[in-house]
């Protein structure tokens, strides 16, 4: 049998004094990732890290994702959360890369984390090894790895409100303004961070990476009183373990609780493991 880690982020906050004044409140952010260790646990996890807040800074996510690379072997599995913001950069490295032009990010304490260097990270790990993830963010279809405007009436079926300050406060989206006065603010820095991690040599991946989403790459994600729609769905459907059915399965039972314009997505990469996608949920 192989070994389990696990690592949870969630953030009812980031650092104003990073985001120009924003503190990117939000409600059930660390419930998420409180819920998704108890979850982890349960299934046999021993090996769990917990990044709440002011603690799921870059350097610590990448410093617990490099310990379980060194950790981890052919069969083993990483369980990686993620509840927050998220937001967009430009990406520079061109259409053939995000068809979109945009590179979505994870919003953390200190700054955004751009999904290019998840994916990065991910290429640390051992051939073989099993990553899960779970993003319950805007913007999270591909986020391992357009926006459309929403109509009044997708966002009064969504938030049940137009105003989009309303649905700022509903939604796990990091305002559009401060989403361009950010970039504009940190341009040189995140334009040669692409350059940087576009000219670094480029590893087959030899880790096979399952990422269930909140919502598809041009939607945004709700927050919640106790956790954020996604997530309480996805616990709703793994109902303390009682789900039978691998992964696809759980995906669309998932799926068919959320509101259309909210729309989980199953995206996968990395060395192909038909096997990993047949398991029942959470198998270590």
């Amino acid at each position: 049998m192989g070994q389990g880690m696990s690592i949870h982020i969630g953030l009812n906050k980031v650092d104003p004094k990073k985001y120009g004044g924003w503190d990117g409140k939000l409600i059930a952010c660390e419930n998420d990732a409180r819920d998704m260790d108890r979850l982890a646990k349960e299934a046999g996890f021993r090996d769990r890290t917990t990044l709440l807040t002011k603690d799921a800074t870059v350097d610590n996510v990448n410093s617990e994702l490099r310990k379980a690379a060194k950790t981890l072997g052919a069969g083993d599995i990483l369980l990686f959360s993620y509840s927050g913001h998220g937001g967009q950069v430009p990406d520079i490295n061109g259409p053939e890369d995000e068809p979109d032009r945009l590179d979505e990010t994870l919003v953390l304490y200190d700054r955004e984390y751009i999904d290019d260097e998840l994916f990065k990270e991910f290429e640390g790990f051992a051939e073989g090894v099993r990553i899960l993830t779970f993003l319950d963010s805007c913007h999270s279809g591909s986020g391992v790895k357009v926006r459309e405007i929403l109509t009044p009436e997708a966002m009064r079926d969504q938030f049940q409100t137009t105003e989009p300050a309303e649905v700022e406060q509903a939604s796990r989206l990091m305002p559009l303004e401060k989403q361009s006065e950010i970039y504009e603010r940190d341009r040189d820095f995140f334009d040669s961070l692409q350059r940087e991690l576009n000219a670094k040599d480029n590893r087959d991946l030899g880790a096979s990476v399952l990422l269930i989403s909140a919502c598809q790459d041009n939607q945004l994600a709700g927050d919640g009183l106790r956790n954020g729609m996604f997530t309480g769905k996805l616990l709703e459907v793994w109902n303390e373990g009682k789900f039978s059915g691998g992964y696809r399965a759980f995906h669309r039972e998932i799926l068919k609780a959320m509101p259309a314009v909210q729309s989980p997505n199953l995206f996968l990469t990395g060395r192909s493991n038909k096997r990993f996608a047949r398991q029942r949920p959470f198998t270590i």
